[in-house]
């Protein structure tokens, strides 16, 4: 009895696999063989020795894996050397949010399929996501996938293949947060921006502060920056606006910011006389705080550094 796959030639795989499958469905999968390549294929039939069950198994999910290889494999991909299939190989590319989605309404079993394609780090990473029911019967699942039939497991890879297909790519994926909020506060006005902070403040005392930590107004503006990025920021605005922003802020704060200019453009600033409607000081604060958010963009500085409190050296 043949039971050593090492042993087998290529001619010996393909009349076992015609063996098991008969000629007729044989050759209806396997297309392109010639008449002498199938006179040959009877003849190794007929002088093989009896072949062992595992040893048959094996062959079979060879040529399996093999049959369906093109649906798992990239399109164009035609090299026949380049190692084993693998149709869980998508997961690896896909973020935790989206394999979070991906496994979202399926059964246990198909979890603990995909759950046993990944990782150690990320496959706990996904674990703790879940609700503490759902985990433990995960976690059985994935002790007892021996017994799952070969057909099965690469049927829940094409499914869910195709189903991530339809995911949103990772830099669409958000689950909200504080830089969400930040951003979303940012485009508030002033007064608006205030009370929610306030009722942040209240509500979710820890999402407060790390929210403040990425909101930027005016104020942190003055009070955090210091007089390097402030002089680059304020010689970027045109002084119209600098001077109405400035109004309303005391005279060490101004002379601050005025003394951090060149000396051509120190010259040139004049400060705004009378009232104002807020408004418009609001507006006019709005200019340097986008341009601080353009300039942290462009990586002049690190806005959560800088409203951290971290040390800042010129």
């Amino acid at each position: 009895m043949i039971t050593d796959y090492n042993r087998l030639s290529g001619l010996h795989k393909v009349a076992i696999l015609f063996s098991v499958l008969g000629e007729s469905l044989a050759m209806s999968l396997i297309k392109g063989l010639s008449r002498t390549e199938v006179r040959k294929i009877r003849a190794t039939i007929r002088e093989m020795d009896s072949v062992s069950f595992t040893l048959k198994r094996r062959i079979m999910e060879e040529f399996y894996f093999g049959f369906l290889s093109e649906q798992f494999s990239d399109e164009g991909g035609d090299d026949e050397d380049e190692g084993p299939i693998k149709p869980f190989e998508f997961l690896t590319e896909m973020t935790d949010e989206q394999l979070v989605a991906l496994l979202a309404n399926e059964d246990v079993p198909v979890i603990a399929i995909a759950l046993a394609q990944l990782d150690s780090s990320k496959r706990m990473s996904i674990l703790e996501r879940m609700k503490p029911d759902e985990k433990g019967k995960v976690l059985i699942e994935l002790g007892s996938l021996e017994d799952v039939p070969l057909e099965a497991i690469v049927e829940v890879a094409g499914k869910l293949k195709e189903k991530a297909s339809y995911l949103p790519k990772p830099v669409e994926f958000s689950r909200g947060g504080a830089k969400e909020i930040a951003d979303l506060i940012g485009e508030m006005g002033a007064d608006e921006a205030e009370r929610y902070m306030q009722t942040l403040q209240n509500e979710n005392p820890e999402l407060y502060k790390d929210v403040k930590i990425l909101v930027l107004t005016f104020e942190d503006i003055l009070a955090n920056f210091p007089d390097g990025i402030l002089r680059d920021l304020c010689n970027s605005v045109e002084l119209d606006a600098l001077a109405m922003a400035m109004k309303g802020i005391d005279q060490e704060t101004v002379d601050r910011v005025i003394g951090n200019l060149p000396q051509k453009k120190q010259a040139m600033y004049e400060p705004v006389e009378g009232p104002k409607p807020k408004r418009e000081v609001d507006d006019a604060r709005k200019i340097i705080v986008v341009a601080a958010k353009d300039m942290e963009k462009e990586g002049a500085f690190n806005l959560a550094d800088m409203m951290g409190g971290g040390e800042m050296i010129e």
